[in-house]
């Protein structure tokens, strides 16, 4: 093994729920390293230093030769998820105690008469009330009762709050009563996490804007923690770059900023896997791709239309609304350990209970005798049956096929069809995701490829697309770590935004000239703040647009130069599109308003680069391991099914399903009338010719 000093090392590290990814690029040769080793749940730093140690030591360098090193996280997303995050505080106008809880009074499930809402952030009793009031315009009609706060403050160090939410009504046109209420409360209740509804979330939607500043209190101290113990470890093993984590708008950031908007990092995971497909995607010619991330608890699917994924600047993250840059994915509670049960009316279901990294499904024998989606595949032996991660992990047949026969019985079915039924459950369930961000957005998912990676997504995608009608599936190199290898495929990004009602016509051109003038400044001194050259700087303008009266926004990307005449009509023209796109129609002769300017700041960092590898011929037999009996209902039953070594396989060579391709990472499902091929980027690509 090859021990150099100089900083052409790169790391990406991606934190999961039972896996922490690794992956290393040299940027000199090109060189891959791909890891995993276990998460540690209880404190995730320390599954990321020794994934970094462990790197390290594969490559016999030290930690100060890494020219960077980039993370991805879940530690914001489970804290939301698990409702473990800090004791927060909530200081508000008169009378707006119980917006948090009132919402826009919609039920999450119109036909479900025992849907729950999900459980509301801060408790009645810390929502404090203050005098203050700021109209539409700016003007102040109420002044600050600063008293008032002094003693709500007084009262959250009383009940021992640890973070506090300040939000006022029209905070973001006019941001001084946030931030005096800010100070007061610091100074007050010191080494407390103070949230302010201007520096989060600074635009209209009162609601929307008070639940993303809640969210980020609440998140607040869990990140500031996470991020002061990482620090710390990384920086006791010799690290001499900044380390910097993922959000959920694709680009990362430095630590600082993290810990201050733990609310923009809750789809940390997902968005660098979805940043890598877009590059991946380039690389293999495909700019119509529907990416498919399965992992042990969830799936996560996006749309990449030309090439790139859609931001969306509002989403509900686990039945909380927020208002944040971020990524347009969906997710569904279906993953490899996802776990199989019969409702109340003897039906089959499957997820969204997951049986996590620890029992884990029953193969581990860590005493589940629940099955999960992992034991089904164990079963039908599309997963191979002896062990997992290219042997580094054993695991029981025998276990697997003892629990799903005891839910075949109950069913009245064999223990193979049970097996095949759970799988036919989970695809449909990821199939309906599916639908979500393309049916019912406007476009036809036979006009894209899947995209599969996380563990389980190859697994699943052959099945998953003809379900959909798809013809085509994409499996990276290395789809288990594709995650963490988008970590070093993606630039600092920063999005800021200010909302002003604006109708599209002449006389609205200067004041938002000057709207974009005032972002921009902004966006310049972040990334001057972050150490960027002009050189590497990019500032990418977009406006959320709407016909009066509607309730929602689309987004439409502004062009480059001074704005005129021009502008107005490239921008009807780009809402217009976009509207008939999403909802079937045009509203002709409506007023069309601009709501909210918007500016992408993009700080261009060097990234792993690719190069194509010559075509060895179609003959993959080289790669071939051996056969097993893998059940296929495609074929009537078990199939004496070839087995592939990926890491074998070439560029050219093809593989006529059905067949089973194996890394340590992943396994590929080729069904047959299935053909795969290797392209001169070792990417697989299923296409179905049926």
């Amino acid at each position: 093994m090859r021990t150099r000093h100089g900083m052409t090392w790169r790391m990406g590290i991606d934190s999961g729920g039972t896996f922490t990814d690794v992956c290393m690029f040299d940027d000199e040769t090109g060189d891959i390293r791909v890891w995993k080793v276990s998460s540690t749940p209880d404190d995730p730093s320390r599954g990321i230093v020794q994934g970094v140690e462990d790197g390290l030591a594969r490559l016999g360098i030290p930690a100060a030769a890494l020219g960077f090193l980039g993370h991805g996280t879940t530690v914001g997303t489970n804290a939301l998820i698990q409702r473990r995050g800090a004791k927060t505080g909530l200081v508000t106008n008169d009378g707006f105690r119980d917006l948090l809880e009132i919402g826009r009074q919609k039920r999450p499930d119109l036909y479900d008469l025992q849907a729950d809402k999900p459980e509301v952030l801060v408790g009645r009793a810390l929502r404090l009330e203050v005098p203050e009031r700021i109209r539409h315009d700016g003007a102040v009609e109420t002044a600050l009762d600063e008293a008032a706060v002094r003693d709500a403050a007084r009262a959250f160090a009383a009940a021992g709050v640890a973070a506090v939410a300040v939000s006022f009504l029209y905070g973001f046109v006019r941001p001084e009563h946030e931030a005096r209420a800010k100070a007061i409360i610091e100074a007050e209740c010191p080494g407390v996490f103070v949230s302010a509804g201007h520096e989060v979330a600074p635009e209209f939607r009162e609601y929307e804007r008070l639940s993303t500043t809640v969210v980020n209190a609440y998140l607040g101290p869990v990140m500031e923690g996470y991020i002061r113990r990482l620090d710390a470890r990384l920086a006791e093993l010799g690290l001499a770059i900044r380390p910097l984590l993922t959000q959920s708008n694709g680009g990362v950031i430095g630590f600082d900023q993290a810990a201050r908007l733990p609310v923009r990092t809750v789809l940390s995971g997902p968005s660098t896997g979805v940043v890598a497909m877009q590059a991946i995607g380039a690389t293999t010619g495909f700019d119509r791709i529907i990416t498919f991330d399965m992992g042990g608890t969830s799936s996560d699917v996006a749309l990449l239309r030309d090439g790139r994924c859609q931001l969306a600047s509002e989403a509900v993250v686990h039945g909380y609304p927020i208002k944040a840059p971020m990524l347009d994915i969906h997710t569904v509670g279906a993953g490899g350990g996802s776990i199989a049960h019969i409702d109340s009316g003897g039906l089959l279901k499957v997820g969204p209970q997951s049986c996590g990294a620890f029992p884990g499904p029953v193969c581990y024998d860590q005493g589940s005798i629940e099955p999960a989606v992992t034991d089904a595949n164990v079963v039908l032996q599309t997963l191979n049956p002896t062990h997992l991660l290219a042997g580094r992990m054993a695991i029981r047949r025998d276990l697997s096929h003892a629990a799903i026969e005891r839910l075949a019985q109950r069913l009245g079915l064999g223990t193979m069809e049970t097996a095949q039924g759970i799988i036919s459950v989970v695809t449909a369930n990821m199939a309906r995701a599916i639908r979500v961000v393309s049916v019912q957005r406007g476009h036809d998912p036979r006009d894209y490829a899947l995209a599969a990676f996380g563990g389980a997504g190859p697994l699943h995608a052959a099945r998953l697309a003809r379900e959909l009608g798809m013809s085509r599936v994409i499996v990276p190199r290395f789809p288990g770590i594709l995650c963490a290898m988008g970590l070093l495929l993606t630039d600092l990004r920063a999005d800021f935004a200010a909302t002003r009602l604006l109708t599209l016509e002449e006389a609205s051109l200067d004041p938002l000239e000057a709207l974009f003038a005032g972002l921009a400044r902004d966006a310049d001194a972040w990334l001057a703040a972050e150490g960027l050259p002009a050189a590497a700087r990019r500032l990418t303008r977009t406006v959320d647009m709407r016909y009066r009266g509607q309730n929602y926004e689309l987004p439409v990307t502004l062009p480059d130069g001074p704005l005129g005449p021009a502008t107005l009509d490239a921008l009807a023209r780009g809402f217009e599109a976009l509207h008939r796109e999403r909802y079937g129609f045009l509203a002709e002769g409506e007023t069309i308003q601009i709501v909210t300017a918007r500016i992408e700041a993009a700080g261009l960092v060097p990234k792993a680069r690719f190069e194509p590898r010559s075509d060895a011929g179609p003959d993959a037999s080289a790669a071939l391991t051996g056969r097993r009996d893998v059940w296929m209902p495609e074929a009537g039953g078990f199939v004496a099914t070839p087995v592939y070594a990926r890491e074998r396989l070439a560029p050219g060579n093809r593989i006529e399903g059905p067949a089973i391709i194996e890394q340590m990472d992943t396994t590929t499902v080729v069904l047959p009338g299935m053909t795969a091929r290797v392209d001169a980027y070792e990417t697989l690509i299923l296409e179905d010719g049926r």
